[in-house]
């Protein structure tokens, strides 16, 4: 860990909350790289089921293309003003401002979605979040999220500002998708016919609980 990372890590939230007007003008709207992730996931969501987004951002392209296919979203941000710009854009649906980890809204959702958010946490917090999504999946439920391929913490830079990402490696993720009662449907390590992302598709399969 480089000496910098800790204060880059702590910093996200803040960041985020500073600049969420300047994040959601540099969002592309595009769906080049998600459509086809996105389809796949829905594929497991019922028509007209409960999605939790986790680290929803503004809300755009991905919150409003699982709303424009019928499913009913709630969003969750630690930015108060990333969660303002979706009140506004998507009103009939849940927005709120908290954090992923620890979270802990009291119900279950049909499909939990961490697209390009979680990466954003320490490799422990990113552990630890495992547990929050077996929390709020029903059994059968689907979860895709984001990830690097290697464990290992990086620091970017956007508008001037470092931005902070962090990865356990492939085995790790496989191992604590399993160890919390998911099974894996699709992985991609650098998918580049869709984007070059890394992407995880897995699905609850037991009734236990996050802790």
């Amino acid at each position: 860990m480089s000496a910098a990372a800790p204060e880059a890590a702590k910093g996200i939230i803040d960041l985020y909350s500073r600049r969420a007007d300047d994040w959601d003008a540099d969002r592309g709207r595009g769906l080049e790289a998600e459509k086809p992730w996105l389809d796949a996931f829905l594929t497991h969501v019922p028509a007209q089921g409960q999605v939790l987004d986790l680290g929803c951002g503004s809300g755009e392209p991905v919150a409003r293309y699982l709303i424009e296919q019928g499913r009913a979203v709630t969003g969750v941000d630690a930015s108060p003003g990333a969660i303002a710009l979706c009140q506004k854009r998507f009103p009939d649906h849940d927005w709120v401002v908290a954090d992923m980890r620890g979270l802990d809204l009291g119900r279950v959702f049909d499909g939990l979605i961490a697209w390009h958010s979680s990466f954003h946490l320490t490799r422990e917090d990113q552990r630890a979040l495992f547990a929050v999504h077996a929390r709020h999946l029903r059994p059968g439920g689907v979860l895709m999220f984001t990830s690097g391929d290697q464990d290992d913490e990086t620091i970017g830079e956007w508008r001037g500002e470092p931005l902070y990402h962090a990865s356990l490696s492939t085995a790790e993720y496989r191992d604590r998708l399993r160890e919390a009662g998911f099974e894996v449907l699709d992985h991609a390590v650098g998918d580049y016919a869709r984007g070059g992302v890394t992407v995880w598709l897995a699905r609850r399969v037991d009734g236990r609980m996050g802790e």
